[in-house]
């Protein structure tokens, strides 16, 4: 053999070495050696796309929108399925936000399916108990899932379809199985939990990956819910069998609670960033701390800076230390505190924000504004032949929730109620019939008042700063749609959360392996503490789906995730 062609297939193979490395797929406990560059290709199609990081769901939404129904009801088709086959992160045990664009009328609405604090509840009831946090994996932390009233809120206004029709396909996967993919063992914290082995640890261990995995408890809940609709739930047996669980475990819920539960359509709220308009939906969520960001940056060149160097990463970081005080400060209810959203979310508001952050110097405090009065999660979007489009979360809060598993239903109950503050004095404060802070948030982006862009990014606090990446990267950039989501991202983690938890003076910035460690160095001489952090789910999980100007859908889903996009 000539040497030329030695060295020839020696440099071919290097090639595929090293593509096959910056490609791979996760590992087993989740972390991928490297990451960079784009992943995968984006998905086109003209009449409807389907996105989130469960394939049986992709196929589940995308079966209602072949056989003619539209981009609301895939959605709820998509979320049931999804409850069953990624339960450490969503079911109908927890909460759900919505946008919906409808093409018809040319506006964004916006769901709040969030449910409340026990009436019998109080923050010295708690504090009784010896705490002075609300634990995560306690009755403590329950409040009542909103999941199934969001459902049927968002079918009477918008859907083609029945609730009994659409769920139909899952009530089969749930009593024929189906096999594991992407759930992680949570270990002992979950293990002696009420419910919690009998349903996921069938064999006396935690269900594997590949195993076929059968759940015909909540094969029964959704046939209940099919037959009866949300009354089933909330009304019915369903709604009974939760409070009698929760008198025998030292819950609070009563069946007034349930009865009295109630969804509700919010205005979307939104800012302008360059050019283009980005929506997210006001408190009790963390939406508006991505647009107090967006406000921020605004007023720097991030485009000169150069995509994650030192300098655009470090203003990054201290937008997202300013708008998260502002977080731990004023998002609540806004049932009870009048959040004020004008001031917060007014472009004066972000200038006087910016003039805070110094150019090569990391804050070690993170102070509110000056203001007057006045993760575990799932993201799925969707969209249609006829240009409606849903961007759509749901989650149980914490991994599997409180892991608590109400007696023969077939899913876990959220724990959401652990994010009240004991503080009476705090907007974010426990009392009865109250909607805690929440961090899950959908996004919507219009540019010259048409549908742009549907997106999310899952993943506790991450989702902020996950939704501002992205869009610098789509916008700033110029990145495509997959590559924006692909990108390697840092997560800041600092300051006093809404729940009373105080973090370490100044945090620390966690990053992906894919970032230049020079550019870390460099952020360590500024003043950030920072860390490496290898597992990929620490930095969310991003789906989305864009419309162009001739009416086609492009899709892009996380490689962090098992998900995918796909349309027809």
């Amino acid at each position: 053999m000539k040497m030329n062609s030695l060295r020839s297939m020696l440099l071919t193979l290097l090639i595929l070495l090293m593509t096959a490395a910056l490609s791979a797929p996760a590992r087993a406990d989740g972390t991928r050696r490297y990451m960079m560059g784009k992943t995968r290709e984006i998905v086109s199609a003209p009449h409807g796309m389907v996105a989130t990081s469960q394939p049986l769901a992709v196929m589940a939404g995308l079966d209602v929108l072949r056989r003619g129904g539209n981009a609301i009801d895939a959605a709820v088709a998509a979320n049931a399925m999804i409850g069953l086959a990624e339960p450490a992160s969503c079911g109908v045990g927890g909460d759900l936000f919505v946008i919906v664009w409808e093409a018809k009328t040319g506006k964004l609405y916006g769901l709040n399916a969030s449910g409340r604090s026990p009436y019998d509840i109080s923050s010295e009831k708690v504090k009784a108990r010896g705490v002075s946090l609300i634990p995560n994996q306690d009755p403590l932390s329950w409040s009542v899932p909103g999941c199934v009233d969001g459902w049927a809120m968002l079918l009477e206004r918008f859907g083609t379809l029945s609730l009994a029709d659409l769920i139909a396909p899952v009530i089969e996967y749930a009593e024929k199985g189906f096999p594991v993919r992407g759930w992680v063992d949570p270990g002992p914290l979950y293990h002696d939990k009420p419910g919690f082995a009998a349903l996921y640890m069938p064999a006396g261990k935690f269900v594997e990956p590949g195993q076929v995995f059968r759940n015909p408890e909540l094969a029964r809940t959704y046939r209940l819910i099919a037959e009866l609709g949300r009354d089933a739930f909330y009304k019915g047996e369903i709604a009974r069998r939760i409070v009698e669980f929760s008198k025998k475990q030292g819950g609070f819920f009563s069946l007034k609670d349930f009865a009295d539960h109630h969804g509700a359509w919010v205005e979307p709220v939104s800012t302008t960033y360059r050019g283009y308009q980005v929506w997210e939906l006001p408190p009790n969520g963390q939406g508006i701390a991505a647009l107090q960001m967006l406000n921020i940056l605004e007023g720097f060149d991030i485009a000169s800076l150069g995509h994650n160097s030192a300098e655009y990463l470090h203003r990054l970081i201290e937008a997202k230390k300013l708008a998260f005080a502002d977080r731990a400060r004023f998002y609540a209810d806004p049932d009870f505190y009048k959040v004020p959203l004008e001031v917060l979310l007014s472009k004066d508001y972000a200038a006087e924000r910016r003039k805070l952050i110094e150019p090569l110097k990391a804050r070690a405090d993170d102070p509110p504004g000056d203001v007057p009065e006045s993760h575990d999660t799932i993201y799925l979007t969707t969209a249609d032949k006829d240009g409606n489009m849903v961007s759509l979360i749901q989650s149980n809060s914490f991994g599997f929730g409180s892991g608590y598993v109400p007696d023969g239903l077939g899913f876990v109950l959220q724990n959401r109620g652990a994010m009240f503050n004991l503080d009476p004095k705090h907007p974010n404060s426990l009392v009865p019939h109250k909607r805690p802070f929440h961090t899950i948030i959908p996004s919507f982006v219009t540019r010259d008042g048409k549908p742009w862009l549907s997106f999310g990014v899952m993943g506790g606090p991450m989702q902020p700063q996950g939704h501002v990446q992205v869009l610098v990267n789509l916008i700033d950039f110029g990145m495509d749609l997959q590559e924006a989501g692909d990108a390697p991202r840092v997560q800041h983690f600092g300051s006093s959360e809404p729940w009373g938890v105080k973090m370490e003076q100044g945090g620390y910035v966690a990053y992906e392996i894919g970032i230049d460690p020079a550019v870390i160095a460099r952020l360590e001489k500024m003043g950030h503490r920072t860390h490496p952090q290898g597992h990929l789910t620490f930095f969310g999980g991003y789906q989305a789906i864009m419309r162009d100007d001739q009416g086609v859908y492009h899709g892009a889903s996380d490689p962090r995730r098992a998900g995918c996009a796909f349309g027809y």
